[in-house]
């Protein structure tokens, strides 16, 4: 029996999810018990879908060892070995547990996920679709629901965390973005075109002890008609394929179509100053800047900031989900069609490379919205939330301030930035000076020696204007004119996050 159709446990027995939870925490079947069990290695493996460092740390008799195993590695265990810590009755007749000749066996995966405030939450998937990476056992199933993968936990990263009235997570899956808006939404609405998603996602809330959200079932914003929301998230379906064969990866719309799509209805479901978060995939296609084919995405009511992590050749994507798929498990010859269907059809798009990234949006009233789009392949420290939170603000903050108004104003120079001279040994002066974050982004930019000494010297305590006069003095150089020609410095000094206004 395939995983899509294993029947799944009971939704609406609130007490068997409730017992089972109480039961998991007490065995500390959690993020962290799992860490210290299985230690480091075999604790990121499951991430890559390796399961083997697992199960030789869990041979032993304890009771953790035991739930790893059931839940979260599929093994069947003896009833006696859990029978003091499960509810095993209550989880066999709400079918979260099946039974034979004494040995147990869960029907779903349950793993433990650690909250952003240290919440001990559980992700219920499919079978073998707990742990993320390509090629995990039962992902090739057409209907089938996958757990915790880097995606999720990327999306739930960078998404800012305010306080909101609704929220609607597209796609929900199992569950996992409702499950962080629930922390911080009074309402929240998932929705899903697999109504096995659905399930899941009732699943992962009561499992976790979160506030059911309002569950409906259709594609893209179909589902939530005329409504509109504080905060909207989406890891969509967004592998760019030949046809729709897995429901869980491809969006079932030609080329990147389904991720356009999304972005450009958003402003329309956005109430003003929501935000919305997507991970995309887009192509880069011949005779188009992929930065032009991104920004014609953007609805135009909504200020954006559209980041490329990461481009891939077609033949590197396609092998990628070939892989994903399992399908290189597969007869060769099928192998070689599948692989020659993908490249037939970037070829007939035009596609030489495909894109991968996030794409956040922001309503706004104003006449010109702010239009972002680049390319940061670099590390970042995640969560981002905050750091996505305060770029908008200060899009909106230069939106609002001239270069007058800019020279009046007080700055800081951000928490953990550095200070960085470039050149050669015994030099004099340096050839250049970079300031560096060990926040966030990340970002390093290059200044001259003004805007170095301008950003040192920048705790709030003066205004920008009168900074530059001290330093024009210090330098012997015409006030009027540096003050003429550093306001763009600094305009990019705040859009990058080195410098932060203050007293506004």
């Amino acid at each position: 029996m395939s995983n899509a159709s294993l029947p799944l446990p009971s939704s609406d027995n609130a007490d068997a999810a409730a017992s089972l939870r109480e039961a998991l925490l007490g065995a500390d079947f959690t993020a962290d018990g799992l860490l210290e069990l299985l230690g480091a290695p075999a604790y990121t493996a499951l991430a890559r879908s390796e399961t083997v460092p697992a199960l030789r740390a869990t041979r032993g008799d304890g009771t953790l060892a035991a739930l790893v195993r059931l839940f979260l590695l599929q093994e069947s265990v003896a009833r006696a070995r859990v029978a003091d810590v499960l509810p095993v009755d209550a989880l066999l007749e709400s079918g979260w547990l099946t039974e034979r000749e004494g040995e147990l066996r869960a029907t779903v995966d349950v793993r433990p996920y650690g909250g952003p405030s240290g919440e001990d939450w559980f992700i219920v998937s499919d079978l073998g679709c707990a742990v993320g990476g390509a090629g995990g056992i039962g992902k090739h199933e057409e209907g089938v629901v996958l757990g915790v993968g880097g995606a999720s936990t990327t999306l739930a990263g960078i998404t800012v965390r305010t306080p909101v009235a609704s929220a609607l997570d597209l796609g929900t899956g199992s569950g996992i973005q409702a499950l962080h808006a629930a922390q911080h939404a009074t309402r929240v609405t998932a929705t899903d075109l697999n109504p096995r998603a659905l399930r899941f996602t009732r699943l992962t809330l009561a499992l976790s002890g979160a506030p059911q959200a309002d569950l409906r079932e259709g594609s893209l914003y179909g589902p939530v008609a005329d409504e509109t929301y504080d905060l909207i998230v989406s890891n969509p379906p967004f592998v760019i394929s030949p046809g729709a064969r897995l429901t869980y990866r491809d969006g079932g719309m030609g080329g990147d179509d389904l991720c356009r799509s999304l972005v450009q209805e958003a402003g329309e479901y956005l109430n003003e100053g929501g935000y919305a978060h997507f991970l995309a995939n887009w192509q880069h296609v011949d005779g188009e800047e992929w930065q032009d084919r991104l920004r014609s995405w953007v609805p135009r009511d909504c200020d954006a900031w559209i980041v490329q992590r990461e481009v891939q050749d077609i033949t590197q994507y396609a092998e990628l989900w070939l892989r994903d798929a399992g399908d290189h498990h597969t007869d060769p010859g099928q192998y070689a069609a599948r692989y020659d269907a993908w490249l037939d059809e970037f070829e007939a798009r035009g596609t030489r490379a495909v894109g991968f990234g996030w794409i956040t949006l922001r309503k706004t009233a104003a006449a010109e919205p702010t239009v972002t789009v680049e390319e940061w392949p670099h590390p970042v420290e995640q969560p981002l939330g905050e750091t996505v939170r305060g770029f908008f603000e200060r899009q909106e903050y230069l939106r609002t301030h001239d270069d007058a108004a800019l020279l009046a104003a007080h700055f800081k120079l951000a928490d953990e930035v550095v200070q960085e001279q470039v050149g050669l040994p015994g030099a004099e002066d340096p050839e250049h000076v970079v300031l560096r974050q060990h926040r966030g982004m990340r970002r390093a930019t290059k200044v001259d020696t003004v805007g170095a000494g301008f950003a040192g010297v920048c705790d709030g305590s003066l205004s920008a204007g009168r900074i530059l006069d001290a330093i024009a003095q210090l330098v012997g150089e015409d006030p009027v004119l540096l003050r003429d020609r550093t306001p763009e410095q600094i305009r990019l000094l705040v859009r990058q996050g080195f410098l932060l206004p203050v007293g506004e």
